[in-house]
């Protein structure tokens, strides 16, 4: 080869490279139709790499402020008192005794709260997020066993406890459904989820399970379940002026703040509300009585106001999971292929609430049938409203289904990992849509052979080693793709020397799971920078747009806003750099971003850095703003997650105690953005789900409707002695109709858990638990 040839092989190569960099806008790439984002291409670089979380030295050092760690000067703490009957009016209420204790600045009732409007509940107006539509403080009525009633203030929080524990209540109780058989009997209706029944039907379900030569018919159930986040719910709050200024621990910034507004009669921005550093939430960071209680305080006494409460005063006012009763039936032909699946129950719920336990929703999508029954009623009790926990209605679903799907394998002597696979369906079986991307086969496999299966006993009590009978069990997983609408992004360039620092600003809220460091991630990806050069801000209301940090929605509806947004930059800077530029004349869908620049795409010498730019045009930074594109993808696709899960168990035979020795998650998430944080959200769904399977159990006085486990003493969570080593792994196949090709993993480690653990304790003894959570009484 000549020395020519060599030069422009060697060039060839240098300008494939640099257009492989070369990131484009295509700000519709994941619309049906258009072309993949391309950051879907990119498996090297940050995207997929291990990426510690750039808030972690903060939080460990004790540098970041959560939101009981405000301060506003003159600040006052606040105790509440709660109601001890399920349903009925105060009679007399005796507030003397505590507002002469020492250091009271206030105390607040019904009696001289200001008039609020009662908060929008979740689901009935865009910015609602009450878990009820019940009014706070405005009358004498006491709804649930557990209701705040009466507020104190005073110089210091064990001055306001001490004089909330003063304040003497008379109650006149009326009848009240606190126990199941109760709520039955007063009547069972059709469940709404999101205003839509939880109610599908195929074909003939009932005809064909009676039909099918192979069948199971079983009723599952699953007990109340509490939120325990590190982080106790707290906010401090003052009003300045006609504003109120909310530091608090919140997954759903902006609406919060809107709601907050809505009951204070106050124009959305008249509501400031922070909320950078969330010590975990699942579900429960949202708005509850104690915000709007202390908001209400601060007005009325003139000073700022810091609310934090208690473990016990969570489980009074923060609602959890409900029970259920499912009934899962399965018919199948001799080869294992479904031909009815039945998976219908009971959830409970509150008379002032929209939210049923969802459970079928997993079950929507899973496995194919050509009968399909799915359905979700419930009845009223009078107790707390409960609300969204990791993965509300697939958490508890799963259990049921994949339990009854690992009894149906017995009955047909088939490995349940391969009865599984027999039954995957080549479209949506309830909707009919085409899957966007479906890989649970792949991860099926990869997760049988790492974790051993082929050394499973092919029956119950075969393997025992001294005391302890040993067993495997396996369970599917899957939880919906979501991006939901309103998420908005601003990018602002600033010249820093001979470069440049990028700030980008979502409205989302970060409550431990890594967010702003994927957003980081994404956002020095798009823009071709240093992952050191860009700074996130978010979990503050007066950034634009509304993210929700739930239903595993963040990253996508994050990175759909930071691709609108990087367009809209782009077209800016190119009008700043004007007809002297190497860019002049060109279009935004002509030019990419990388190495901190502008390039051509088709011809990479043609570029010029942002700070050239910028200095150009004699500007010191350049921003833009703009919404994402509307989630079209979800009405051209059926988009989930999905997991393989794996556990081995030991189980004393003499105590029946139960050990998880072994678990293995296998994922098919679509592209992996980080690794690391990845790898431990689905640990901690794992956790959850152990928890979920072998302990959690919120207990309930069916007389009088109190909570009678209300602290982590007694109501238990696993503790590092419960937890095995936990090996995950994932597919890493990109879905070509997402932003970045990434589904949720927030909420996928938790579904199928329960199932796995307690198709493991059969395989090891023979005994089929179908109530949870599986205690010791359970397996003796």
């Amino acid at each position: 080869m000549s020395i020519v040839d060599t030069a422009k092989q060697t060039a060839q190569g240098l300008m494939q490279g640099a257009l492989e960099k070369l990131v484009p806008l295509a700000p519709d790439s994941w619309i049906p139709g258009g072309v993949p984002d391309p950051l879907i291409a990119r498996k090297h670089g940050l995207i997929g790499s291990p990426v510690s979380r750039l808030d972690g030295r903060l939080k460990v050092t004790g540098a970041a402020p959560f939101a009981a760690e405000y301060r506003f000067d003159n600040m006052v703490y606040a105790a509440l008192t709660y109601a001890t009957i399920a349903r009925g009016r105060i009679a007399a209420l005796e507030t003397a005794a505590a507002e002469a204790a020492p250091g009271v600045v206030l105390v607040m009732t019904y009696r001289n709260a200001p008039r609020m409007a009662p908060p929008p509940a979740f689901g009935s107006s865009p910015g609602g997020v009450g878990p009820a539509d019940l009014p706070i403080l405005q009358d004498d009525r006491i709804h649930w066993n557990g209701q705040p009633i009466a507020c104190v203030l005073a110089e210091t929080q064990e001055q306001a406890d001490h004089a909330a524990a003063l304040i003497a209540i008379t109650y006149a109780e009326e009848p009240s459904t606190t126990s199941l058989t109760g709520a039955k009997a007063n009547g069972i209706e059709q469940a709404l989820f999101m205003g839509q029944k939880l109610l599908n039907e195929i074909g003939d379900p009932e005809g064909a399970l009676a039909a099918a030569p192979y069948r199971v018919d079983q009723v599952y159930r699953t007990p109340r379940h509490s939120h325990n986040p590190i982080e106790p719910h707290a906010a401090t709050l003052a009003w300045i002026g006609d504003e109120l200024v909310i530091h608090d621990a919140s997954q759903m910034v902006s609406q919060q703040a809107q709601t907050m507004a809505d009951v204070f009669g106050l124009k959305a921005e008249q509501v400031r509300l922070t909320s950078p550093y969330v010590g975990g939430g699942f579900g429960s960071k949202g708005l509850w009585d104690h915000q709007v209680i202390a908001a209400a305080a601060a007005k009325l006494s003139g000073r700022p106001v810091r609310i934090a409460l208690s473990r016990e005063g969570v489980y009074r006012t923060v609602g959890g999971r409900t029970l259920t009763e499912q009934r899962v039936a399965i018919g199948a032909d001799a080869d294992g292929r479904f031909q009815s699946l039945i998976h219908t129950g009971l959830a409970v719920m509150t008379p002032h609430n929209a939210m049923p336990e969802p459970f079928i929703l997993g079950s929507r999508a899973t496995y194919a049938a050509p009968n399909i029954l799915l359905k979700v009623e419930v009845a009223r009790m009078n107790m707390l409203a409960n609300t969204f926990m990791r993965a509300p209605g697939e958490a508890v679903g799963t259990f049921a289904l994949e339990s009854a799907i690992d009894e149906l394998a017995t009955e047909l002597g088939i490995d349940p990992v391969e009865l599984r696979i027999r039954n995957e369906p080549d479209k949506d079986p309830i909707s009919g849509l085409p899957f966007s991307s479906r890989h649970i086969v792949e991860a099926w496999r990869q997760g049988a052979a790492r974790f051993g299966w082929d050394s499973r006993a092919p029956a119950p009590a075969m393997r025992q080693e001294g005391e302890w009978r040993i067993g495997m069990g396996c369970a599917t997983g899957t939880y919906p793709y979501y991006r939901m609408p309103g998420a908005e992004a601003r990018i602002t360039l600033t010249r820093d020397g001979d470069g440049v620092r990028a700030l980008v600003e979502v409205a989302a809220a970060e409550m431990g799971m890594g967010t702003s460091t994927t957003t980081a991630i994404v956002a020095a990806e798009r823009l071709g920078l240093p992952l050191d050069w860009v700074e996130v801000g978010y979990g503050d209301s007066a950034i634009p747009g509304a993210i929700m940090a739930g239903g595993s929605q963040q990253t996508a509806a994050i990175g759909a806003a930071v691709i609108a947004a990087q367009g809209a930059l782009v077209a800016e800077l190119l009008k700043l750099a004007g007809n002297d530029s190497p860019l002049a004349g060109l279009s935004v869908d002509e030019v990419g971003c990388d190495a901190g620049g502008l390039a051509k795409l088709d011809e990479p010498a043609r570029r010029e850095s942002y700070a050239s730019i910028l200095a150009r045009a004699q500007r010191d930074s350049v921003s833009a703003t703009r919404p994402g594109s509307p989630p079209l993808e979800l009405m051209h696709w059926s988009m989930h997650s999905h997991s393989a899960l794996f556990c081995e168990v030991r189980v004393n035979a003499v105590t029946g105690e139960t050990r998880v020795s072994r678990f293995l998650g296998s994922f098919d998430c679509g592209r992996i953005l980080n690794a690391k944080t990845a790898a431990s959200q689905f640990r901690g769904g794992i956790i959850m789900g152990l928890g979920m399977a072998l302990m959690e159990e919120t207990q309930f006085d069916e007389r009088n409707g109190r909570i009678m486990n209300p602290s982590l003493a007694e109501y238990h969570v696993p503790v590092h002695l419960d937890v095995p080593e936990i090996d995950v792994i994932w597919t890493d196949i990109p879905d070509p109709h997402t932003p970045m090709g990434a589904h949720g993993v927030g909420e996928i480690g938790i579904t199928g858990v329960a199932a796995a653990v307690a198709n493991a304790i059969y395989n090891a003894t023979g005994t089929r638990v179908r109530d949870l959570p599986i205690t010791l009484d359970r397996l003796l």
